[in-house]
């Protein structure tokens, strides 16, 4: 009897206690990245001299559409094979080509109204255009994601500074700086590479771009502009 009543007294065991302290710093880590995440990023022209210490900050790429037709003739030439500099105004309008809606006919006399389209169902994730501010040897790429979850939605400036780094045969984007909202991640390989993926580089590389950029020579930064050379 004595027995049985110590081992109903009987404490967790280790294993118990152990997976539960485990559980514990998981929670208390995904906390502090959504506290962080959800620190508020001011939208500004320029870093203010008197940031206090902690801010974010997010300085948006200009979009130069006066450019457009150049950008077309520079992106005939790059998959063509030739060496071209892109400026950030140019990139954007690349960035965002094939963005936009479609400009529905106009209705004609006695045509019947169309049927509303069904909604269509919310996203968790919403990435919006990816944009590109290129300074000092770096670029930058940003977009806005909208975060969705139980009837509330929530959006925050995911953005990365960085270069570019030859890898294997090719060259990709190596960032050194990652924040999601005010949540530094550059520094957690496995948050790094989704953030990248599934946050900001969600648009699929047009083929002819993607085959053109395999065979670069070098990709450089010289101050604002983007310079890629072919072999």
């Amino acid at each position: 009897m004595l027995r049985k009543v110590k081992s109903k007294q009987k404490g967790p065991s280790w294993f118990e206690v152990g997976l539960g302290a485990i559980l514990s710093v998981i929670l208390g880590i995904i906390l502090g990245i959504a506290l962080l995440a959800s620190k508020p990023v001011s939208k500004v022209t320029e870093i203010p001299k008197d940031a206090p210490p902690g801010a974010v900050y997010y300085i948006e790429g200009a979009r130069d559409f006066n450019k457009t037709p150049d950008v077309e003739e520079k992106r005939k030439s790059f998959v063509a094979g030739e060496s071209i500099a892109v400026e950030e105004g140019e990139l954007n309008i690349l960035l965002s080509a094939g963005e936009k809606p479609a400009t529905p006919a106009p209705a004609k006399p006695g045509d019947k109204a169309p049927d509303a389209p069904p909604a269509a169902p919310t996203k968790v994730l919403d990435v919006g255009t990816l944009n590109a501010r290129i300074r000092d040897g770096h670029i930058q790429f940003a977009a806005p994601v909208t975060v969705s979850a139980f009837t509330v939605s929530t959006t925050v400036i995911v953005q990365t500074t960085g270069t570019f780094i030859q890898r294997g045969s090719g060259f990709v984007y190596d960032p050194d700086s990652i924040l999601v909202g005010g949540c530094p991640v550059s520094r957690v390989p496995i948050l790094r590479e989704l953030v990248l993926s599934k946050l900001l580089f969600v648009q699929p590389v047009p083929a002819d771009i993607a085959a053109s950029w395999s065979r670069l020579a070098a990709v450089t930064i010289d101050g604002s502009i983007l310079k890629l050379k072919m072999p």
